[in-house]
């Protein structure tokens, strides 16, 4: 069963599925370039190692806790005045694998194009930081930048996050492209709750012609491949954050494709 939605579905942002939609969608966006691009080029998925801490809004698996000391009483006399011992808690620093897509001219192992789905560790806290300092260090090389946000929530973090947009001025999810060889022009495709996924350009070397990759079958593909319909109950509220304009469009949507009961 396909999601209710014509283009993003909210549901999918929630912090406890989007984990699994963005490894698929990862996975797919790769072969699918693969397919399109062999055998001149090469579509690779990455990973780089990053220290997930508690300042960065992430949960360690582990924690070690020593317990509060007790103080024995014949420690203490009247006219000493001593602090309670705190309890000790120590993070573990937690490893944590970020998945991204390097498209490689295979003749000379060039990266050529990078391409990043965003998490929303990538759009908070000191993550945030970290992610724009890559982004800044690409902008300084050969590579095109392919940045595709489908998070509406959390700070803007592509490219695009200083641009004024006022068309579609309801817009919530960001696609933003950077080629190499025009640093200074943005191709952006600003997409609104309501409407269907762009079907995007993926720039190669600047001689080659660009490869178009259909974002709206990929996602598909990741919601059919999950069984989210069987994951997520619609009679509920999304857990994200939507404007007044979206959960009135979200709650008739619902209720015409039935999932939804009619109000009276």
């Amino acid at each position: 069963m396909p999601s209710p939605f014509p283009g993003m579905d909210p549901y999918l942002e929630d912090r406890a599925i989007w984990p699994g939609i963005h490894l698929r969608l990862i996975t797919y966006i790769a072969d699918t370039i693969q397919l399109a691009v062999q055998p001149k080029y090469l579509a690779r998925v990455g990973e780089r190692i990053e220290i997930a801490t508690a300042q960065s809004g992430y949960v360690p698996d582990v924690m070690v806790v020593e317990p509060t000391l007790q103080i024995p009483n014949s420690q203490v006399t009247p006219a000493e005045l001593v602090a309670d011992q705190p309890q000790i808690v120590t993070y573990l620093d937690e490893e944590r694998s970020v998945p991204f897509i390097e498209i490689v001219y295979r003749q000379t192992g060039d990266v050529v194009t990078l391409i990043e789905v965003l998490s929303p560790g990538n759009k908070v806290g000191t993550e945030r930081e970290k992610y724009i300092q890559k982004q800044n260090q690409i902008l300084t090389t050969h590579a095109n930048l392919v940045e595709i946000d489908l998070l509406g929530y959390g700070r803007s973090t592509v490219l695009a996050r200083d641009v004024p947009i006022s068309k579609p001025a309801d817009w919530r999810y960001m696609i933003s492209v950077s080629r190499s060889n025009r640093r200074n022009r943005l191709e952006l495709y600003p997409i609104p709750l309501k409407v269907r996924l762009p079907r995007c350009l993926i720039p190669l070397r600047a001689a080659d012609p660009d490869v178009v990759l259909d974002l709206p079958m990929l996602l598909n593909r990741c919601y059919d491949a999950g069984r989210y319909d069987l994951m997520i109950d619609y009679t509920q509220s999304p857990s994200v954050t939507l404007t007044k304009g979206e959960q009135a469009w979200v709650e008739v949507l619902l209720q015409n494709a039935n999932l939804r009961p009619h109000g009276d």
